[in-house]
């Protein structure tokens, strides 16, 4: 992904992340514990997919390709920090909506992300080898 599209991609999560917060505070009913809760997850998956993706530089795309082997910062302890992260931001955002039904949408999630990330493996363990397969050993998901 070149930089103009990796910007204009950046700035439309952005315009995406502020109406979805201000509806997320804006949501019917008491805020107890759990929507305080929730809440906070949101904001630290949020937190830390913007801190993975800066992190990721140049080597972020949409489609699965090897730029460089990232090994550093939260790519030092997890493989795949965005994907993670942003289970945890959609498991605040249920815990905001408090709609059972809702968490069909985290198990959808986890599926999809859990393919995307084998897919992603595979294309980096081809383009790096045996240094991309003793990262994969000393770090998680």
């Amino acid at each position: 992904m070149d930089n103009r599209h990796r910007n204009a991609f950046t700035a439309l999560q952005i315009v995406a992340v502020l109406p979805l917060f201000w509806f997320l505070a804006n949501w019917p009913g008491q805020w107890n514990a759990l929507r305080y809760v929730g809440m906070s997850l949101a904001l630290v998956g949020l937190s830390f997919i913007a801190v993975a993706r800066y992190q990721l530089g140049k080597s972020f795309s949409i489609k699965p390709e090897a730029h460089e082997l990232v090994t550093t910062g939260l790519y030092s302890k997890i493989r795949n920090p965005i994907y993670v992260f942003g289970m945890v931001m959609i498991t605040g955002i249920l815990l905001v909506l408090q709609k059972p039904a809702a968490w069909i949408l985290l198990v959808a999630v986890v599926m999809g992300q859990s393919i995307r990330a084998r897919r992603e493996a595979r294309v980096l363990e081809a383009a790096f080898g045996d240094a991309y397969r003793e990262y994969r050993r000393k770090t998680w998901f």
